[in-house]
């Protein structure tokens, strides 16, 4: 840290550590960037990392995991925010009218895979966990019964009250085919609402389009869930208004009989999963409990998370790790060696179960939309470096050119990421972003 602090190029590491908003874990690039003139080839600009403190450029991460970069998370979270919001909303190419368009907020669910520790609550009481006066005793031998009243940070929520009794398997078998369920969900949706109106789905089509967009959550048991936000649309997507006939009641219903008749099987095992009973669906309106900015923080929030609340690691496990050494929870271990153990069946292989061990089986994207619903990430990035560039051209620190007569050649290579510890104490100094603790206490 003295080291860093003494270096005649403090001002400018400070500068680019300042630029990636604090990311945790920036990328150190090596290379430059040249504009020539199209018509005589004349060099007009160079950019090179030569004359940069330790001669790289220091990039963000971009990571959306908060568990690993919380900086470069935030702004993937603010960025899901202004996509969900604006498909509510109006506003980045969607226009303000798609707010009067029916809209549901849809949460689906996982089946049962044993009695685990709950916390419940009643009128702002919390409730024994599973309470049972005559509570069964299972095979080996723990009574399935729970009267502890657990706070909202207690460890053992989520764990199963009897370990062996709990279907592992079936949990981790899920989480695989997750996504499978949930894209014949969205046809079914479709099938269904165009039945009730007396239409083809093709038909369906000229006068209505369905639009959703969607993320994954991990319940502490080590499942997931999907909350969606689904909303109904004219055949021209957000710009145009879907047919009178096509209402939120209507959309609800047929979000009911598609959750309840979806099935997807595991043929080499021989398992069917569909969604758990607990199906919630509510409408958002602009004035109402659920407002479009509670759904988009909602949705934008589980956007940066994955796995980390079960107890297990966020980074790949190898197949030759040793499952006991590893600092994560016992239920998490056990879910890692059900991946590890059904990924060894050359009938699973397409699962990828230990490729996503740490993961506890799930491979899909955590937020996904439909093509229409709104904005994109992408879009939201190119109108941040657009605004970033257009600074820097108006700092005098990037020339102005004539994008059309004007070649860029530029030429990168990966050198390295990370900061060293008395970095990462600078860096938390500059930016104000709080270092991840170790050992259990705060740095």
């Amino acid at each position: 840290m003295i080291s860093r602090l003494h270096d005649p190029n403090y001002d400018r590491w400070a500068c680019q550590i300042k630029r990636t908003g604090g990311c945790r874990q920036p990328i150190h690039l090596r290379g430059k960037v040249e504009h020539y003139d199209r018509a005589t080839g004349q060099l007009l600009h160079r950019y090179s990392t030569i004359h940069e403190p330790d001669g790289v450029l220091r990039v963000p991460c971009k990571t959306r995991r908060a568990s690993r970069c919380p900086s470069c998370a935030e702004v993937y979270r603010a960025d899901t925010y202004q996509l969900i919001r604006a498909g509510l909303v109006g506003g980045k190419g969607v226009p303000e009218t798609v707010s009067a368009h029916p809209c549901l907020f849809v949460t689906l669910t996982a089946p049962s895979f044993g009695v685990v520790h709950v916390r419940r609550e009643k009128n702002g009481e919390v409730l024994p966990c599973h309470a049972r006066r005559d509570a069964e005793t299972c095979p080996h031998g723990h009574v399935m019964s729970c009267t502890t009243r657990h706070s909202a940070d207690d460890p053992r929520l989520g764990e199963p009250l009897c370990p062996d009794c709990y279907d592992y398997d079936g949990s981790v078998l899920f989480n695989a085919i997750s996504p499978e369920l949930w894209r014949r969900f969205t046809l079914a949706l479709r099938r269904r609402f165009a039945k009730l109106n007396g239409l083809t789905v093709k038909a369906m089509r000229e006068h209505v389009s369905i639009a959703f967009a969607k993320v994954a959550e991990y319940q502490r048991r080590g499942v997931v869930h999907f909350h969606a936000v689904i909303r109904l649309d004219g055949p021209d997507g957000p710009h145009s208004p879907p047919a009178g006939w096509a209402t939120a009641d209507a959309l609800a219903q047929a979000v009911d009989h598609a959750a309840a008749v979806v099935t997807a099987e595991i043929k080499p095992l021989s398992r069917t999963f569909r969604w758990g009973t607990q199906l919630d669906v509510r409408r958002i309106t602009m004035d109402g409990d659920l407002t479009e900015q509670a759904v988009a923080a909602y949705i934008a929030k589980y956007a940066t998370k994955a796995a980390e609340c079960v107890g297990t690691l966020d980074r790949r496990v190898r197949p030759l790790d040793d499952l006991t050494a590893l600092p994560i929870r016992e239920h998490a271990r056990r879910l890692i060696a059900a991946c590890m153990r059904l990924g060894n069946d050359p009938g699973l292989a397409d699962l990828r179960l230990i490729h996503w061990a740490h993961m506890l089986g799930f491979r899909g994207h955590f937020s996904t939309k439909s093509r229409h619903y709104s904005t994109t990430l992408g879009e939201l990035r190119a109108a941040r470096e657009e605004h970033m560039r257009t600074e820097e051209i108006t700092t005098g620190r990037l020339p102005l050119f004539d994008e059309d007569t004007v070649l860029v050649v530029a030429h990168w290579q990966y050198a390295g990421r990370g900061l060293s510890l008395g970095e990462q104490f600078l860096a938390a100094a500059l930016t104000g972003v709080r270092l991840p603790s170790v050992g259990g206490a705060p740095q």
